[in-house]
């Protein structure tokens, strides 16, 4: 996609950056709050979306780009709820994809549809895939999940080892009473494949706090496990997320672990999120956030320019987790974590 004649008045380079002086080149853009998963951490009630109702459209979406990459944005994540119930999956890939500016476009599933069109979403640009996989054991897998799709999930993982993508993680939430006794398995499946896995530290929101308390492990237990057996830690690039990450000379994988909990854990953020309603989260976990979809409406990236340079500025420090503050998050599949 090239600016039009009214984008080239626009002056670049432009940067976003807070009264921290931290600059965001990240954008994680949910493009559907629905999921056909039930996770017991997120949805364990299933979606509250049955249609595609009210979801930002690909005009809308082109706009939104255009303004990011305008202000230095460089990667953009295509998240949900669960992005590929979209049937405009690999035409947003595409778009965000051929956006100057921007070169890297991830996407998180689930993997219900990864075996598929995982192919068709490599060819569309996508450069990075991280795919939410809980358990290596059916059983618990589909406790998890609600889903008997692990066979499938791992023959899609396999085919997206051969597509050469740059990146290719896997994000695994920590549950003390359910996936957490599975840390060897998970290490041996890493032992001879090429990817990142990433235990996350389960986070508390708006309606989780009995799951919360029941099953949240501190990363930090993990942390000094990897450090005991020989895994050292490696620097983070500047375009990487907040996961600190582990390599062992004997794992062909490596492990990231994300810890929100942690002191400083906010000190270097680089990510901005737009819901697929069009609203800014300055933070995921904020008490309120702002209507960017009203200024999406033109071709003219310029007024959503405008308006995210003037929003920044009220992005805060941390986000208070630890003092139990959830912000308006109710799940995590409004935004996508």
């Amino acid at each position: 996609m090239k600016l039009d004649n009214q984008d080239a008045a626009i002056k670049l380079p432009m940067s976003l950056a807070d009264s921290f002086d931290r600059r965001f080149t990240y954008l994680r853009l949910s493009i559907t709050e629905a999921c056909n998963f039930r996770c017991t951490y997120c949805l364990p009630d299933g979606s509250e979306c049955n249609s595609g109702e009210g979801e930002i459209s690909l005009a809308e979406i082109k706009t939104l780009v255009a303004a990011f990459a305008a202000l230095g944005t460089q990667k953009i994540r295509i998240t949900g709820g669960e992005p590929s119930m979209r049937r405009d999956l690999c035409d947003i890939i595409s778009l965000c994809k051929s956006t100057p500016g921007i070169n890297t476009v991830g996407l998180t599933t689930n993997g219900f549809r990864l075996e598929k069109d995982v192919k068709q979403w490599r060819a569309a640009g996508l450069d990075s895939l991280n795919l939410s996989l809980d358990s290596l054991n059916p059983s618990m897998f589909q406790l998890i999940t609600g889903s008997k799709r692990l066979s499938s999930i791992l023959r899609g993982l396999d085919i997206a080892q051969s597509l050469d993508f740059k990146s290719l993680k896997i994000n695994t939430v920590l549950l003390r009473n359910q996936n957490a006794s599975e840390l060897n398995d998970f290490l041996t499946f890493i032992k001879t494949r090429k990817i990142t896995l990433r235990f996350i530290e389960l986070m508390r929101t708006g309606d989780n706090q009995k799951f919360f308390a029941e099953q949240h492990v501190s990363g930090n237990s993990i942390q000094q496990n990897l450090l005991a057996n020989g895994w050292t830690q490696r620097l983070r690039s500047a375009q990487a997320g907040p996961a600190k990450e582990f390599v062992h000379s004997d794992y062909s994988g490596s492990i990231g672990l994300i810890m929100p909990y942690a002191k400083h854990f906010c000190d270097d953020c680089n990510r901005l999120r737009v819901s697929s309603k069009g609203q800014l989260f300055l933070c995921l976990f904020a008490d309120q956030h702002q209507n960017l979809r009203t200024h999406l409406q033109s071709e003219n990236p310029q007024a959503a320019i405008e308006f995210l340079q003037a929003s920044i500025i009220q992005k805060t420090a941390g986000h208070n987790l630890a003092e139990q503050m959830t912000g308006s998050t109710r799940h995590l599949a409004m935004i996508g974590g």
